[in-house]
């Protein structure tokens, strides 16, 4: 039994244990606090502070996703119907992470400054992508959340609307772009207000540990963790456990043991960004303009040339470029990915690795790329880009979900929740849209695994008005 292994150990109590602190923690905590203020609550990071994996600003795309500009939410069935489901889904889930924050901005506990207005466009070329994208943009506009959803095919309207990616262009084929209006958003910025509001209401946030175990007994979890800079190791008793380790968190489900985690594993995918800091070329591009996958690429690979507001300064980002790695953190080890493989999830990890192997190919073509290579993919996107401009860095590392579906190995390029059967554990896995989404999955786990009074349920309203609607 495991206790028997850690039974020397000092206990100390919690009724709610988060594990991570990057932005989904972090609002799951906020959510909590404003919800249920008598609980108490810790965090656990692995980090020197929290924010600095996933949520960290160079290491997503820092999209306000709200279905506008990423033309993989949108797919064309060989009819050429467009399935705008996913669309509507992301944009209403947006949507609440925007209330959340409203609320939050307006009492004065985060800063309004965590926001830069910012067009998102959805950009193709070729005559098959133009026309996919003009019925795309006839099927959106006839929904509420889309109907301001502009069209422009023309040179003149294009110059005008992505200035820097029309010069040196070759005008003679087809172009077009839907626009419309929206953010870039720094969500490390939103996960530092987060954790300063929960110091505030004297929140234990633990830098520099690890939790290395977790095991119940009887209706209590029991979390060990461990001081990365003493080596010193606690145990912690709780009710409720979250676990939003970002990529680490299929180990640690794994570890907890509870049913609902059998058949789970992870896909790591490591990612690259071009950056251009020349404010000459920066103020030539003012949106997020989004492209469209090449036939056979995973929708994790949807390139993109983003204006960026990083630390108060603007820049340009390019990407991403997707690479291998065995790694399930950025800041994380290579055996990650071996040592998440057990007998329970094996299976499916080889089923799924048989029927995906053009991705696997699709990897290992990116990860050998020539700087020359990556650079002609950016000049398809901005002719006149001259490679002096434009410097390397490593983006945040991504875990994909890998789960069983109809007897079939299946990898799934979004998020999951986990969760126990008597809701005393909640996992977060996957990856996109994650962070703009973060309200409304961190919600889903209150809903899940808390009870919700009358006056809780009124809160809730109070702070995200559209959320029972």
């Amino acid at each position: 039994m495991k206790d028997s292994k850690y039974k020397h150990l000092v206990k100390t109590e919690t009724d709610v244990f988060l594990i991570g602190a990057g932005i989904m923690s972090t609002t799951l905590a906020t959510l909590l606090i404003e919800l249920f203020p008598t609980f108490k609550i810790q965090i656990s990071e692995r980090r020197n502070s929290g924010g600095e994996e996933s949520s960290s600003s160079l290491n997503n795309a820092g999209t306000g996703h709200s279905g506008y500009c990423e033309l993989n939410y949108t797919p064309e069935d060989a009819n050429g119907n467009i399935d705008i489901t996913k669309a509507i889904k992301v944009h209403k889930d947006f949507s609440k992470s925007e209330e959340f924050w409203q609320y939050l901005i307006s009492a004065g506990k985060i800063k309004n400054d965590i926001y830069t207005n910012t067009k998102h466009i959805s950009f193709v070329t070729g005559k098959k992508n133009v026309e996919y994208l003009h019925r795309r943009w006839e099927t959106m506009i006839k929904s509420a959340e889309f109907n301001n959803l502009k069209y422009f095919y023309t040179n003149e309207d294009l110059s005008k609307q992505i200035p820097l990616m029309m010069e040196g262009r070759n005008n003679t084929l087809p172009s077009a772009i839907t626009v419309h209006d929206g953010c870039d958003i720094d969500y490390g910025k939103i996960t530092k207000y987060f954790i300063e509001n929960l110091h505030q209401h004297h929140i234990d946030i633990n830098t520099n540990h690890e939790v290395i175990d977790l095991y119940k007994v009887g209706n209590k979890w029991n979390i060990i963790q461990q001081n990365k800079v003493t080596d010193e190791i606690s145990k912690i008793e709780t009710s409720f456990v979250f676990i939003g380790a970002g990529g680490a968190a299929i180990t640690l489900l794994e570890k907890s043991g509870i049913p609902e985690a059998n058949g789970y594993a992870g896909f790591p995918v490591s990612g690259e960004w071009l950056i251009c800091e020349n404010q000459e070329v920066v103020e030539k591009h003012f949106s997020k303009v989004y492209g469209r996958p090449s036939v056979g690429s995973p929708p994790m690979s949807t390139p993109h040339l983003d204006l960026r507001t990083i630390n108060e300064k603007k820049c340009l980002l390019f990407g991403p470029y997707a690479g291998m790695s065995t790694k399930f953190l950025k800041y994380g080890n290579w055996t990650d990915f071996f040592k998440s493989i057990r007998l329970n999830n094996i299976g499916v990890l080889l089923d799924a690795g048989i029927r995906n192997l053009s991705l696997t190919k699709y990897l290992m073509k990116e990860l050998f790329k020539s700087e020359a290579e990556r650079f002609k993919v950016l000049k398809e996107y901005y002719p006149n880009a001259k490679i002096n401009d434009w410097k390397r860095s490593v983006a945040g590392q991504r875990v994909q979900v890998i789960k069983k579906v109809n007897g079939k190995g299946v990898i799934e390029f979004g998020t999951e929740l986990v969760s126990s059967k008597d809701g005393s554990l909640a996992c977060l896995l996957g990856a996109s849209p994650g962070a703009a989404t973060s309200v409304k999955v961190m919600v889903d786990v209150i809903e899940t695994c808390f009870d919700l009074d009358e006056k809780a349920r009124e809160k809730l309203t109070k702070m995200i008005p559209t959320h029972f609607k």
